[in-house]
């Protein structure tokens, strides 16, 4: 099996003959698993890896969410959090994604999601009264059961619920390795059950936002309710990070204004800036390297664009470190301005050429007036017959 991995190896071209000799400091062949596992392997190798199989070290990436200024109203919050972080991963690998906001933005229900309930109420009591019936039957995805109205589906739904909770205090009674084993075993039922309950309960605070971006892969953070408490912590969480040197990217989902500073601090470390908002002329885009709007999130558009963006960015890298740039303006205005000394320059030298003429080449001129050909070949001629006369 090793040997056949070698022989497919040598003719890649990723090895020679002389690492197949197998010299006595090298790891044996049965053990080149376990060797690679820990990154040897290819360190030792690396100079016979082709350059297109070796990756470029990508650049981390923060996402920022104000969510008391740029809730998801549009969409679902699970499906918004998925949608931003897969149009940020063009700009690299995203390992920090944080949501702060105060109990109030936890508890706000959006009209759209106000209209969607009302709705659903109006249809259950029209199927209660038998004056709709549904096409196909309520099917519960906990047990398989079917049901002809949604209420009823419901009222069944919280058998499962209390199921749901007991699983709970087991688990949070349980200590040691008889949690593990614990979660273990109700691991795929919890899931089940919770994937099924977005579905069929309503959410008893708010519309379900925290729990939507926890599931979405966020980090989310209840401040208290002051004013300017979500701001604060966002740009101190923000600043730690940039302290630490942990990004190299930071996405700043917000419209507020209070957040310029911070995004100028990123500009002054180096840090790329991405803003998503919708203000179009507000003063974060101004002042961001990136910016996008949440439609271009939410249709795909950012991704696409984002491409171009890094390629621009690698770009300005490249002649930064060759320490070269070009500034319009001042190139004009130092053309300008060498222009008219050049000119002067030359007045000058002008002037003192004709000086100089003037007083010292007077009594040439006045001796011999005749044309330059005729005065080289009498002194052509003059050095002939001071030849013939030696």
């Amino acid at each position: 099996m090793y040997l056949g991995t070698l022989k497919t190896l040598k003719k890649l071209g990723l090895l020679n003959e002389m690492h197949i000799r197998r010299p006595k400091t090298l790891m044996p062949f049965w053990r080149l698993d376990a060797f690679s596992q820990f990154g040897h392997f290819v360190s030792f190798y690396s100079s016979n890896w082709p350059s297109s199989m070796v990756r470029n070290p990508q650049s981390t990436v923060g996402i920022f969410w104000d969510l008391e200024n740029k809730p998801p109203n549009s969409v679902s919050p699970f499906e918004a959090g998925i949608r931003l972080k897969r149009a940020v991963s063009s700009f690299g690998v995203v390992r920090y994604m944080v949501a702060y906001a105060n109990r109030h933005a936890f508890s706000y229900v959006p009209p759209g999601v106000k209209e969607r309930r009302m709705e659903r109420k109006v249809l259950n009591h029209m199927e209660n009264k038998g004056i709709i019936k549904p096409v196909e039957p309520y099917l519960c995805r906990v047990c398989g059961r079917k049901f002809n109205t949604n209420e009823k589906l419901i009222n069944h739904f919280k058998i499962h619920e209390q199921e749901h909770q007991k699983r709970l205090n087991q688990i949070e009674s349980a200590k040691g390795k008889k949690r593990v084993n614990l979660v273990g075993k109700y691991a795929m039922k919890m899931e089940k059950y919770e994937n099924a309950a977005r579905d069929i309960l309503t959410p008893k605070v708010g519309y379900g936002l925290a729990e939507d971006l926890k599931r979405a892969g966020f980090w989310v953070k209840t401040v208290s309710d002051n004013p300017q408490a979500a701001d604060v912590a966002l740009r101190n969480h923000m600043v730690h990070l940039m302290d630490h040197r942990r990004i190299q990217c930071m996405v700043l989902v917000s419209d507020d204004s209070d957040f310029v500073r911070v995004l100028q601090e990123g500009r002054e470390r180096c840090v790329k800036t991405v803003v998503v908002g919708d203000n179009v002329d507000g003063v974060l885009k101004r002042n961001a390297d990136a910016s996008f709007s949440w439609k271009e999130i939410l249709i795909g558009k950012a991704k696409k664009e984002a491409v171009s963006v890094v390629s621009r960015w690698k770009d300005c890298d490249i002649l930064k470190r060759l320490e070269w740039s070009y500034n319009a303006e001042g190139k004009r205005d130092g053309c300008d301005r060498s222009d008219d000394s050049d000119f002067e320059d030359f007045q000058v030298e002008d002037e003192k050429l004709e000086h100089s003429i003037g007083q010292d080449d007077i009594p040439l001129q006045m001796k011999d007036d005749r044309p330059w050909w005729e005065l080289d070949s009498d002194a052509a001629g003059a050095s002939s017959n001071h030849r013939t006369r030696l």
